[in-house]
């Protein structure tokens, strides 16, 4: 990584070659069999089936900015040329509200009033916390605010709050959709305004299309630190949605320090083309991890794949 994201320096992934191109399977090492199969299925699809029929040629993309200090949001946001939306990370563990003001009133301040911010969370704030982030962070305009609190019961009390207290911030649901056993419940509860999808942490394209079509809501489609295999993924989820009303979190490999393939899905003119990915065996070899981690990896595909029932 660049900038370390969410407490991550070094990104490690597998990716599978089938008769379809490639899949990439990165389960964070903290997730457990279960949840690490949905990756694996996911890159099963794109390496075995291949993903439906896009309806657009491009996509729109979002810059992404860690939770750097102020002075560094401006060489962050030079790797993302042309966007005109920006997610802000926020509630960082060991910062401050005020770090979290500071930081998108740089990104307001590079991206100029007509852009759009939106700031992400991932559940670390309680129902109090989220509605002060709000009121101050409202000021700079916000898209939405992605997961302010854990729950979905906590973001549905957050967006009640928001309407009473005349605070115009929409809720986006990432986490109570990607990590729940009914993502549905979201829309169930009336939790959130827009819905955030990522293709390895739902199973695959499919199973995402299916998702945002029970849920009934605008979707947003996301990324998990991909290389650009993976990213290809989420650029074809967000070509194939009926409908695609936001900029999407798919630059995200202009965070990595490196990537698999000399021909990187990066933003160009805030957009990426809808578009498989090919690994370059020379950044394979690169790349590639030592032995021990290499076996570690071969055994939680292993793992995986028998929870899954495929070999």
């Amino acid at each position: 990584m660049r900038v370390r994201f969410r407490g991550v320096a070094v990104r490690e992934v597998a990716l599978l070659e089938g008769p379809a191109g490639w899949g990439e399977f990165g389960p964070f090492p903290e997730y457990a069999v279960p949840e690490a199969s949905r990756w694996l299925a996911a890159a099963v699809e794109a390496a075995w089936a291949g993903w439906p029929a896009p309806v657009r040629s491009t996509v729109p993309v979002n810059g992404t900015v860690p939770a750097v200090g102020p002075d560094d949001v401006a060489a962050v946001l030079e790797r993302f040329p042309g966007v005109t939306t920006v997610k802000v990370k926020v509630a960082e563990q060991g910062q401050s509200l005020d770090d979290d003001v500071n930081r998108v009133a740089a990104v307001r301040s590079w991206l100029g009033p007509s852009g759009l911010i939106r700031v992400d969370a991932n559940g670390g704030w309680s129902v109090e916390e989220a509605l002060m982030a709000a009121r101050r962070l409202g000021s700079y305009e916000l898209d939405y605010m992605e997961q302010p609190c854990r729950t979905v019961e906590e973001l549905a009390t957050v967006r009640r709050s928001l309407v009473r207290q005349g605070i115009d911030v929409r809720i986006a649901a990432d986490e109570s959709i990607r990590k729940a056993e009914d993502p549905v419940l979201v829309r169930d509860l009336e939790a959130a305004d827009v819905i955030v999808v990522k293709v390895a942490p739902l199973g695959g394209v499919r199973a995402a299309l299916e998702i945002v079509a029970e849920c009934g809501l605008p979707a947003v489609v996301s990324s998990a630190l991909d290389t650009s295999v993976g990213i290809a993924g989420g650029v074809a989820l967000a070509a194939a949605l009926p409908e695609l009303p936001f900029a999407c979190g798919l630059g995200t490999v202009a965070l990595l320090a490196g990537d698999v393939t000399t021909d990187s899905l990066l933003p160009e003119n805030g957009a990426l083309p809808v578009r498989g990915v090919v690994p370059d065996p020379q950044l394979l070899e690169r790349f590639s991890a030592a032995p021990e981690r290499r076996q570690w990896w071969v055994e939680r595909l292993a793992a995986s794949a028998a929870y899954l029932g495929i070999s």
